[in-house]
């Protein structure tokens, strides 16, 4: 099977629709988490909002250095490999999991976890609202 040839042009444009792509994840993960955080803030206080937060932040935080290092292999021009986009998630999944840990470990007994799952599962699944004004 033979390789995928493109025009500079063709490449130039491709990128670019992917780096407008991974930052539209990246908003729409930055914009659940405030509207979650500030929901959580009105409805249960101080407490459970500081825990929605650190729960997403959880997840913002690798999810937005592994796109980073997407946009800049991107602008660097380097191909991108299957292989690089897996151990990327597993960077991602193994920052996340750190994170939390940290969170346990530092904050454990005023964290609110109901809360806090919020927070992380509303980061998580942040392309849903991509979905929902078809920016994917």
């Amino acid at each position: 099977m033979e390789a995928v040839k493109l025009s500079p042009e063709e490449r130039i444009r491709m990128n670019a629709q992917a780096a407008k792509g991974l930052m539209h994840i990246l908003v729409a993960q930055l914009v659940l988490l405030v509207v979650v955080t500030l929901l959580t803030g009105l409805i249960a206080g101080l407490m459970p909002m500081i825990s929605a937060f650190a729960g997403g932040m959880a997840y913002l935080l690798p999810s937005a250095l592994v796109i980073m290092q997407m946009l800049m292999r991107l602008y660097a021009g380097t191909n991108a490999a299957a292989s690089s986009l897996f151990i990327a998630e597993g960077i991602k999944i193994g920052g996340t999991i750190a994170l939390l840990i940290l969170l346990v470990k530092f904050a454990g007994e005023v964290i609110v976890w109901p809360a806090l799952l919020v927070g992380l599962i509303s980061v998580m699944k942040g392309y849903v609202l991509l979905l929902l004004f078809k920016k994917i």
